[in-house]
């Protein structure tokens, strides 16, 4: 599978744990189904295991480096990216665009107002399809849109997720915020959701502590959309 080259990796970052910055490195490896090897945000059950940025967004607002907190940062446009589409980096690791990063208030301690100055441009979240080797200048390749979209609107999201949950069994908020993501905070908002969304969702998603005999979904199954 081969398609045609649109950019190159500027730069690569590893955030080692949980509000420490970015580590800039000069090679990463990608495992299949998880992310990169020793940044936090490689999950298996996660749609957000890389964010990719663009240098042009870095230029247009002169912002420091890693002000983005991107995992990769490529010299194309990320806001032109769609969801379902692979990229192939470097001759091995191939990724499943998912939806666009929101711009969060975090970004506001870099500077204020940064938030909104960005708009669609803070990035893209990808899961990683097939593992290998990164190194700064890989080239980039746009194999297509082989995968189902998902949306960026993070309410179309849970209910993706809920569509996707066995009959008879049922999710935690927590979990269900994990499997969309979405941000932890947000789950205070989705009973609210969940009575807007209709009877078909009543009960499919409940608190931690919920006394239910019904089985917890996890969400086995749910990235399991493979592409030849």
């Amino acid at each position: 599978m081969s398609g045609p080259m649109i950019g190159h990796i500027r730069a690569l970052a590893l955030r080692p744990r949980r509000g420490a910055a970015p580590l800039p490195v000069e090679a990463a490896v990608a495992i299949a189904g998880a992310g990169l090897d020793k940044d936090v945000h490689a999950d298996p059950l996660s749609p957000r295991q890389l964010l990719l940025a663009g240098a042009g967004t870095y230029a247009a607002l002169a912002l420091a480096p890693h002000a983005l907190g991107e995992n990769l940062l490529l010299d194309i446009d990320t806001a032109q990216l769609h969801s379902g589409t692979v990229l192939q980096l470097g001759s091995a690791v191939r990724l499943r665009l998912m939806f666009q990063c929101e711009a969060c208030g975090q970004l506001e301690l870099h500077r204020p107002g940064l938030a909104h100055a960005l708009g669609p441009r803070r990035g893209m979240l990808a899961r990683v399809l097939a593992g290998g080797a990164l190194q700064v200048g890989d080239p980039v390749r746009d194999l297509g849109p082989l995968l189902p979209a998902w949306a960026d609107d993070w309410r179309l999201r849970v209910a993706r997720v809920l569509d996707a949950a066995p009959p008879g069994e049922v999710v935690t908020y927590a979990q269900l915020a994990r499997l969309a993501g979405i941000q932890s905070s947000y789950c205070r908002a989705l009973p609210a959701l969940l009575r807007k969304l209709g009877p078909a969702y009543a009960g499919k998603a409940v608190a931690q502590g919920a006394q239910l005999s019904s089985p917890r979904w996890q969400g086995a199954g749910l990235f399991d959309d493979a592409c030849e």
